[in-house]
Order: C-alpha cells, then structure tokens, then sequence
C-alpha cells in the first residue's frame, strides 16, 4: 500500500494553532483504506496525526449541518436566540425530506429541540427551520455559512444550502470539515447535544417522537460525543467524529466510505491509533485568564485577557516535555471601544525555542471610553498618589 505522507495544516489552522505540526508513522498505512479521503487530528493543537487525500473537493451531506451548529451556537452565545426562543416552522422547511424529525407547517418547537433534531437526528426540517429563525431565509443563513468558512480559511469549502442535501457546487473536505469540528467544539455545551445517543421529542404529546443518533460511535466507542454523520448516493458513507480520552480529545473525518460498517471501522482504528500513541498535557482551559492590561482612556482601568480555547501541549507517548514555555503577547495599542471577545492578543506555546502552538487572546469585556470627568479624575488620583 502507497505510503500517504502528513500533509501541512491549511491556513485556518495554522493561524489558529500556529504549530501546524505533523507527526508521520508506519502504523498509519492501515488507517482509512477504504475511504475517498480521512484525517486525524488532535483538537486542541489541530495537529494533523493522518492524512489522506484531505484536500480532495467531496460532497459532505449531512456533515454540512457541522457548519449550521456553529452558527445556531454562535447566536446563542452572543444573546441572538436563546434555547426556549419558539421556532414557527415555514411550509418551505417542513418539505425538506430526507432525515427528518416530521415538522408540521406551522408548528412552533424550541431552539433546544430543534439541537437536538439536528444534532441528534440529522433533521434536515429542523436545520431548514434554524436557517430562516437565525438568517431570516435560506439564502441569507447561507451567505453566513460561507462567509464564516472564509474567517476560517476554508479553501475547499462552498455551501448551497444548510442541511447538505444533494446541491450542485456543495463541496468541502475532510481538511475543512476536521477545522469546523474544531471550531464547533469551542462551544463545550455542544457535546451535551451530540453526544446523546438517544432522546424524545414531543414528550408528553400524542406526537411523541424517538431520536436515535445516526453516530453509532457515540454507544458503542468509549469517549465519543459526537459530531456528526453524512450519507447521500453522491456522497457515499462520512462522518466527523470525536472522542476524547483523559485530556485528550482527537477529531476523526472519513468521507466516502462504501458502508457504515467501514466508515465506523475506520473511525475506531484512527482513534486507537491516535489515544495508543499519543497525549496531551492540558495547559490552559477556555477562557481562562492568564493576564490583567491596563487600559489607558477606557471606562475601566484593567482589562482580564483570556484564551479563546483550550489550549494542550501534544507528544508522542514517552517523549520529555522539556523547555516548555507559554508567551504572552498583548497588543499595547488597543484602541477604544474594546467588544467582548475581540482579539487583543496571542498566547504561543514554546517548545525547545520553536512555536508549537499559536491561539488569539479574547477580552473579557466591553470597555467603553472614558468620559472626561472619569479621566480628570483619574489623573488627579495619579497626581496624588505620586505626589
């Protein structure tokens, strides 16, 4: 069998891991025989542990719907749509077909539920409904899916619509597809979705209905909460998958497998591939503080600076994590207002004097500016205690 070489990290990642380390082995010539393309990743550096043919342009199918929870995730976090929000079902999302969770035109369900359609079940009316709810149609929820693989650097990666049903021109990658996985679970709570194996919906209803994860992974492999999976004639057999192991989580993308059989075969060899010779070492959690900077002319006089993920430092098993060293870098201009979550900064972790990884800093907070009475103030303060 042809010997597949580590391929470099796309742009994205190494502008948000900075490593863009690869680690090759003899043990990887088995892994993923039988798919169009794979990668194996570890998350929190986004080093790539295999790589095949993970730039090749496939249709994703329901993988697409990775893409959508970022966006549904994203709207809640900025306070956009909350869980218990109703969402009205239109005639339009109701028709989808394919997976579904049976909408009725016209029938309201929460965005908690709506999750779990999509994250459990693949509904594709649901996702339909979570477009027109977030985006205000198809078309514009869709300009916001491409529009974000952009700001992640996706270069193999064009969506027509939200649910990955069959589309001329709807393409990504196993590459990308390991990126998105990456970016969705920045949003911890979402593995309280995609790693559910089975669930109801319209409980207590005459209309009660039983979820059962398309991820069979998700019961049958230790560790495993997620992604997502992907099935169409074109498409073939795919699945994003994740597990994680003591502090250790890896992300696993098979696309065009022949079988479920073998599409989930292939996902459990890599991620034993991936927990047998490899661990990570948790250095920072997300969000966590790791500097205060004063603010000059804003309406606080500090600001706490935080890490935008989780951030580990990854090794072959047995191998010393010697003359290892975070960097701290702080942006001394900030300029006024400052929005909560707005890059301010990066944290590099050095390794041996080489960048292993590379991830921004966040503000913790908005800061506005100061008015001038708060600034006169303050510089009498300043003059006081110096005097």
């Amino acid at each position: 069998m042809k010997r597949y070489i580590v391929a470099a990290v796309a742009l994205a990642l190494l502008l948000t891991t900075g490593g863009g380390r690869t680690f090759a082995s003899e043990k990887t010539q088995s892994l993923a025989p039988n798919a169009s393309s794979a990668i194996l990743i570890e998350r929190d550096t986004g080093t790539v542990l295999f790589d095949k043919n993970s730039h090749k342009k496939l249709p994703p199918a329901s993988m697409t719907k990775i893409m959508t929870m970022i966006l549904i995730m994203e709207a809640l976090d900025t306070g956009k749509i909350k869980l218990t929000d109703p969402v009205r079902v239109s005639e339009y999302a109701a028709s989808m077909g394919g997976s579904q969770i049976f909408l009725e035109p016209g029938e309201e369900m929460s965005v908690h539920d709506m999750m779990k359609g999509i994250a459990i079940g693949s509904a594709n009316d649901a996702s339909m409904a979570m477009a027109e709810k977030i985006g205000g149609s198809e078309a514009s929820f869709v300009d916001m899916m491409n529009k974000k693989a952009k700001q992640l650097g996706l270069k193999d990666t064009f969506f027509k619509n939200p649910t990955g049903l069959p589309a001329a021109g709807h393409y990504s990658s196993a590459n990308d597809m390991a990126i998105m996985g990456k970016e969705l679970l920045k949003h911890e709570e979402i593995t309280k979705y995609t790693g559910l194996y089975e669930e109801y919906l319209r409980q207590n209803t005459p209309n009660k209905f039983w979820l059962v994860n398309t991820n069979r992974l998700v019961k049958f492999y230790p560790g495993t909460d997620g992604l997502k999976t992907g099935f169409t004639q074109e498409a073939k057999y795919c699945l994003t998958a994740t597990a994680k192991k003591h502090d250790m989580r890896v992300i696993a993308v098979v696309m065009g497998a022949p079988n479920p059989k073998q599409r989930n075969q292939q996902v459990t060899q890599m991620f034993d591939y991936a927990f047998s010779q490899y661990a990570t070492k948790k250095l920072y959690d997300r969000h966590q503080i790791v500097k205060q900077v004063k603010i000059q002319k804003g309406n606080k006089q500090q600001l706490a600076v935080v890490t935008s993920e989780s951030i580990s430092l990854l090794s072959k098993r047995g191998e010393k994590e010697n003359n290892v060293k975070p960097l701290i870098q702080v942006n001394p201009d900030l300029k006024m207002p400052i929005k909560k979550g707005q890059q301010v900064g990066t944290l590099s972790i050095m390794k041996g004097g080489k960048t292993v990884t590379k991830s921004p800093l966040l503000a913790s907070e908005n800061v506005k500016n100061a008015s001038w009475w708060s600034l006169f103030k303050r510089t009498l303060g300043h003059m006081a205690k110096s005097s």
